[in-house]
């Protein structure tokens, strides 16, 4: 999967705004009301740039991971970076770094709690774009995935306002997130968004009712908004239209028996950003990108996952061009 050439050296840098330790709890059975007792309990560094990170990682780049991080938690969400090779810089806030839950019971069944994440002040927010700066001067022409959702403190344009500087020092930014930040981000143009579903639905304002319909939208979206753009369709797999492309291709991923599907769409993003960094066709990008997708509902914890998964999923993945 890895390359000597030019372009496998190209840098990636991973923002997160809202990070978390993700515990993940297993139980034979959650019983609401009532007292449960875990059989297990294992925390990780969470939220969706650590997973994009975890994944690039195990494509064999190097990315850095960029976010606030506040009290222990946020301590031990750098190290849990650090420990698995991920260089992790972590821009300092009063509150301390949320602790978000994923319970797993014995029937497959996944519920997550979720914390609104630590309060962010004006003066953490200015370190955290000079940060921003600092690492794309760094590293020039870098891909940015900027993942995730908003902390309280922030306003709806920060996503928006994090697009411009990226694209101001020529870096290729990827956008993760959702409902008005997304919606106020895509104004910028960023190269890349995949949406889900719903959160397209809502952007265009209409149904969307299976692949043909996806790819319509696609081409909405990216009229005005991302230059290229992905949405994905659950079990009916993942419909993507490139940059400057006429033609949209959808990805059916091979049927697996999965634990967790939590950070999956993460790892497709990564796909799609290491792709980008090799140059990949299209037929090849979208391979890489639902693989990577796929290889994490294998993995042990959320981003966790083996190559040797994506590379023998990757053969596996279904692609046709939409004509």
């Amino acid at each position: 999967m890895t390359s000597s050439s030019t372009r496998a050296q190209l840098s990636f840098i991973c923002v997160s705004l809202n990070p978390a330790i993700d515990k993940r709890l297993r139980l034979d059975a959650l019983k609401p009301g009532r007292v449960n007792r875990a059989t297990e309990a294992i925390p990780a560094p969470g939220g969706k740039s650590a997973h994009v990170a975890m994944v690039l990682r195990a494509l064999g780049a190097d990315p850095l991971w960029l976010g606030f991080s506040g009290g222990p938690n946020g301590d031990a969400l750098l190290q849990g970076l650090r420990d698995l090779s991920i260089r992790a810089e972590g821009v300092p806030t009063a509150a301390e770094t949320r602790m978000n839950l994923e319970i797993l019971e014995e029937n497959g069944s996944v519920t997550e709690i979720l914390e609104p994440g630590a309060r962010v002040t004006p003066a953490e927010r200015e370190s955290l774009l000079r940060a921003f700066e600092t690492a794309l001067e760094l590293n020039p022409n870098a891909i940015v995935v900027i993942s995730g959702s908003l902390p309280p403190g922030l306003l709806k344009d920060e996503f928006a306002t994090l697009v411009k500087i990226g694209r101001r020092h020529d870096a290729r930014v990827f956008l993760d997130t959702s409902g008005e930040p997304l919606k106020l981000g895509l104004q910028q143009r960023p190269d890349f968004a995949k949406p889900n579903q719903e959160e397209a639905e809502w952007l265009i304002g209409r149904t969307i009712d299976g692949v043909a319909s996806a790819a319509a939208a696609l081409k909405n979206l990216v009229r005005e908004g991302p230059q290229s753009a992905a949405i994905s369709l659950g079990s009916n797999g993942l419909v993507w239209l490139g940059a400057g492309s006429a033609e949209a291709f959808v990805a059916v991923p091979p049927k697996l028996e999965a634990a967790s599907a939590v950070g999956s769409g993460d790892a497709t993003i990564a796909g799609f950003a290491f792709a980008a960094s090799q140059g990949l066709e299209p037929a090849d990008t979208l391979r890489l990108a639902v693989a990577c997708g796929a290889a994490n509902v294998l993995a042990d914890l959320p981003g966790r996952v083996r190559l040797h998964d994506i590379e023998r999923l990757r053969d596996q993945v279904q692609v046709q061009a939409l004509r």
